[in-house]
């Protein structure tokens, strides 16, 4: 949507979803309900963080001091971006299933979509996001799943040489081996001998949740005068 448009232009609203309001409102909710004091987020979540905190500021000067105003923690992760359209983030919600790696792909899933991953005709292999974006991606794909944390720019200088096919086949290749114990747990523990175990974790979490909302809930109410009699 153009930055200038008007939001009383039939067209605009048309485009507006509900999610696109709602969900920073449910985010600041969840993170003032458990009283987050440090929260890791990624950039594009950095002004859900300023919204959550003139929520705690609203609250504490117009009810008294109570939620501390949660911190950003900026992820130092790379962002990795769509393997068939490398300006569009990697998304589990793409409708091409190719576009992304999931945890429990097996190495022939993740050898068949690093070979379909969108690049380019240009020559040699080298890091360059705006030039080269697709090419750029598996790099840095690469560089996360690296067992010596070479850079980006020092693989492709390595790659460099490198036709694309064969470039892509060391991509999936570092990618499988990177994954490896990663799948192995995986696997591990959705086996359906451990269910039960999942199931009980996520029941003990489900306790533990409500115990602290309730909690901030007691205080919330006591605070703004609904405390039940």
């Amino acid at each position: 949507m153009s930055e200038d448009i008007a939001l009383s232009d039939p067209d605009a609203k048309a485009k507006l979803k509900l999610g696109l309001f709602s969900y920073p409102v449910l985010q600041a909710a969840d993170i003032l309900l458990y009283r987050a004091t440090h929260v890791p987020v990624g950039h594009d979540q950095a002004q859900h963080l300023e919204f959550t905190r003139e929520n705690a500021k609203n609250f504490n000067v117009a009810h008294g001091q109570f939620f501390k105003e949660p911190r950003t923690v900026m992820s130092p992760a790379k962002r990795i971006m769509s393997l068939k359209d490398p300006l569009l983030k990697m998304s589990k919600s793409h409708q091409d299933p190719r576009s992304r790696i999931m945890l429990n792909d097996n190495p022939d899933d993740i050898q068949a979509k690093v070979k379909a991953a969108l690049t380019d005709s240009i020559g040699g292999i080298s890091f360059n996001p705006g030039a080269r974006p697709g090419v750029s991606n598996l790099l840095t794909l690469m560089a996360l799943m690296d067992e010596d944390c070479r850079l980006e720019e020092q693989i492709a200088a390595e790659c460099k040489a490198l036709s694309m096919r064969a470039f892509k086949e060391e991509v999936a290749r570092t990618i499988i081996k990177g994954m490896a114990e990663i799948k192995t747990k995986y696997d591990y523990f959705i086996d359906v001998h451990q269910r039960q175990r999942l199931q009980d974790v996520a029941a003990m979490g489900n306790q533990e949740a409500r115990r602290q909302a309730e909690g901030t809930m007691v205080h919330v109410r006591r605070l703004v005068g609904t405390e039940p009699i």
